[in-house]
């Protein structure tokens, strides 16, 4: 048993993906290889206006003044020749590239009982990728590729001399010089043919009517050339016309990931990485090289994560080039422990640090953690962690003294002395005779650079009215800097 997934006019479907906005618009392929353009394929708005296949672009465009020309691009039928193996492999491990647009899927082992709805997903995921598509499950793979091309949806052969009787000739893709023959005896279908002698066909048309013979009953089973599954998750597209703005570019590479995840889901991998080459006009070259705050496979959070790399990007000239490589990796199975809080949606979370890197530099986002000094409040940020450890042990010995309650900033102070120590303080917070004192305590550091040496003085004093604070003078300035419980 055989599959066959087709879709009809492929070259003129894999340029329209790539284009929104020609989705509902009447639209044409030309044919630009030979001396007089003409129409290689049309859509079905523009075969409603009247183009037909054969057509220079004067006729096309006169009887449809609102035709989009298009020619053939190779980068987007690789692209969409790619999206067709990555959901045809969904039905079997063993398909085949028979034409372009053609993929044929070799069903021995599969589950024929779940079959029609495994080939109802896979026509409704080529319809998400962009590409309207048709299959035909048969005995033989020729068969199938018959009733792929004779029905809109799914077509199952069962009966296989009336599904073969009413077709045309023209089906069998025989040489003009024979159908005219044929014709002029009268045999314009299968049924018709094949109700002749088999030999006397052969003795007349010898090679060619064998062919001919074999083509209208139906073919014969065959192995097929199979397609190696993607060894490596990336996609390429060269641009026709260069892009300038933001939302093309996102379009472009929500097909690239939606293909691409796809794959990396059905092998049973997810993305650790993402590096993304940029081509311009002026043939530099820019190059994105990230990791995700959390592997996944799903192409919103990934495009999300795009998006907001992109949106602050400003580049010398145009885009004419894009790549998209994703790395894979296994999905991460880790049991967190009972008191361990892991965040919620560490995309979403990476995506909010990322906009407020752009706002304010990367330098001034992450988590504070105090550096190995003893200058005060000395810190540094570090990329935050996406899992929370558990709080620290307290230790079994509480500190001795009261705790201090720094103020932040310190208050300015203004101070009084007699005998050269500090006897009254005035601060917008607090003011009083001071009664008790400590010896101040020195403290320095990093003396050896200039710009980052630091020097202090701290005293506890008790005021006459109640309280104990932390005196503290930097050069010639006094604060107030906290109070003790």
């Amino acid at each position: 048993m055989y599959a066959v997934l087709l879709i009809a006019d492929f070259a003129l479907q894999a340029v329209l993906r790539t284009e929104p906005a020609l989705v509902s618009q009447p639209a044409a392929l030309f044919d630009d290889t030979r001396n007089k353009s003409t129409v290689r394929a049309a859509n079905h708005a523009a075969r409603c206006a009247g183009v037909e296949i054969g057509m220079n672009a004067p006729q096309a465009v006169a009887r449809c003044t609102a035709l989009i020309i298009r020619t053939v691009r190779p980068a987007a039928e690789i692209e969409a020749r790619a999206a067709l193996h990555a959901v045809a492999f969904t039905l079997s491990p063993a398909i085949e590239d028979t034409a372009p647009g053609v993929c044929t899927v070799d069903l021995r082992g599969a589950k024929l009982a779940k079959l029609q709805a495994a080939t109802t997903d896979v026509l409704a995921q080529l319809t998400h990728f962009g590409l309207a598509a048709t299959a035909g499950i048969a005995r033989t793979p020729l068969l199938a590729l018959y009733a792929a091309r004779s029905t809109t949806g799914i077509h199952s052969v069962n009966h296989e001399k009336t599904f073969l009787s009413p077709l045309p000739l023209t089906a069998a893709d025989i040489s003009p010089a024979l159908l005219s023959i044929l014709k002029t005896w009268g045999l314009t279908t299968f049924g018709q043919l094949t109700a002749l002698p088999r030999d006397d066909i052969i003795r007349r048309f010898g090679a060619e009517g064998l062919a001919l013979w074999n083509c209208t009953t139906g073919g014969a089973p065959r192995p097929i050339t199979p397609v190696i599954p993607p060894q490596k998750f990336s996609a390429t597209m060269e641009f026709e016309h260069s892009l300038e703005t933001l939302e093309p570019l996102l379009f472009i590479l929500n097909r690239f990931l939606d293909r691409l995840t796809f794959e990396l889901n059905a092998a049973h991998f997810v993305a650790s990485d993402i590096h993304l080459e940029i081509t311009l006009e002026n043939e530099k070259k820019l190059t994105l090289s990230f990791r995700l705050p959390e592997p996944t496979g799903k192409p919103d959070i990934l495009l999300r994560t795009l998006h907001t790399r992109l949106e602050s990007l400003q580049t010398e000239s145009s885009i004419t080039a894009l790549t998209l490589e994703l790395s894979p990796i296994r999905p991460l199975v880790r049991q967190q422990g009972i008191f361990e809080t892991g965040l919620r949606d560490p995309h979403g979370f990476a995506e909010t640090l990322a906009r407020l890197s752009a706002l304010v530099g990367a330098e001034n986002v992450g988590t504070p953690q105090l550096e190995n000094s003893h200058r005060p409040d000395a810190v540094k940020l570090i990329t935050p962690l996406s899992v929370i450890p558990p709080p620290a042990i307290a230790p079994v010995h509480a500190p001795l003294g009261p705790p201090l309650r720094r103020f932040r900033p310190p208050f300015p102070a203004r101070m009084e002395f007699t005998g050269g120590n500090p006897s009254y303080l005035w601060t917008d917070f607090v003011s009083g005779e001071i009664v008790q004192r400590s010896e101040h305590y020195k403290s320095s550091g990093d003396w050896w650079q200039n710009d980052l040496q630091w020097r202090r003085l701290e005293w506890d004093v008790e005021l006459a009215q109640g309280g104990l604070y932390r005196l503290l003078r930097v050069d010639s300035a006094w604060f107030l800097e906290g109070e003790y419980d």
